[in-house]
Parts: C-alpha cells; sequence; structure tokens
C-alpha cells in the first residue's frame, strides 16, 4: 500500500517536533538531532521535518512511498509518463533509511520522490543534483532537503 510523504525543512527542531507531536497525538517514529519523522495511519502519510538552510523552510519534497518492488516499478512508470526531468537515484543512504529512489521536478520545481525503505541507516545521507526543468540538468539537489 502506498503511503503520502511530506519532507518540511524548520528553523527549531525541538518547537516543530514539540508542535507536530501535539497536532498528531503521537511522539516521533524517528528521531535524531536534525530530523524527526512520523509515520502516520490516519491519514496514511510519511510526515518527515529536518533542519533547514535559514531560507529554505517549508516544504523541501513530496513523495510516494511503497512497500513493494510491484509498487515501486508502476510508481517509477507513472513518474516517466508524467515526462518531468528524473533522477533515477536508485540504492541509496537518504534521512536515516536506506531506500531505492527516483525522483523528478514538476513543471514549477517541485520536486517529487518514489522510494521503497529497506531499513534504518545510522547516517542521513547526501544530496544529489537533480534538474528542475528539460533544460537545466544541474539546478536542484536531492536527499532530505532539496534545493
Amino acid at each position: 500500500m502506498k503511503r503520502f510523504h511530506a519532507h518540511l525543512g524548520v528553523e527549531d527542531i525541538d518547537a516543530s517536533v514539540a508542535f507536530y507531536t501535539r497536532l498528531f497525538g503521537s511522539e516521533p517514529d524517528v528521531m535524531k538531532p536534525d530530523y524527526a519523522k512520523w509515520m502516520l495511519d490516519d491519514p496514511r502519510v510519511n510526515f518527515a521535518i529536518s533542519l533547514s538552510d535559514a531560507d529554505k523552510s517549508g516544504v523541501t519534497h513530496l513523495g510516494i512511498q511503497v512497500e513493494s518492488d510491484d509498487e515501486l516499478a508502476e510508481t517509477y512508470a507513472s513518474m516517466t509518463e508524467a515526462e518531468g526531468p528524473m533522477l533515477d537515484e536508485g540504492i541509496t543512504t537518504c534521512c536515516y533509511a536506506k531506500s531505492e529512489k527516483s525522483w523528478i521536478a514538476d513543471p514549477d520545481g517541485v520536486v517529487w520522490e518514489a522510494f521503497r525503505t529497506m531499513g534504518d541507516a545510522s547516517a542521513r545521507g547526501h544530496r544529489v543534483s537533480l534538474p528542475t526543468t528539460a533544460s537545466d540538468r544541474s539546478s536542484a539537489s536531492a536527499c532530505c532537503a532539496p534545493s
């Protein structure tokens, strides 16, 4: 079953964790000094926050989290059909998780990821370049907080 994913950049991780814990009525499932994640079932969403660069608070990226290889292939096919600039990152470490993922940018540069999580990781991960327009193949970066 698929799960919607939203990742926000925040300026104060402690204040934001307190706010979203109250809002969702539950503690984060993952808590790190620079990152927190809630795996909510109602609504079914993977909601994550992380410390952002000074001027980068707000939505960093959106996505679809899947549970199987078949769902991942289906979601990749939909991304390809959408015809936005894509990056097939493959197996990687991102947001303290081992995942297989691809990224796409919509016509306005909003970054989306499709991913299947395969386990936890001790490191947050790295950033990769993601094109945000068909003609620009290096204007954004992905993983945890695309810029």
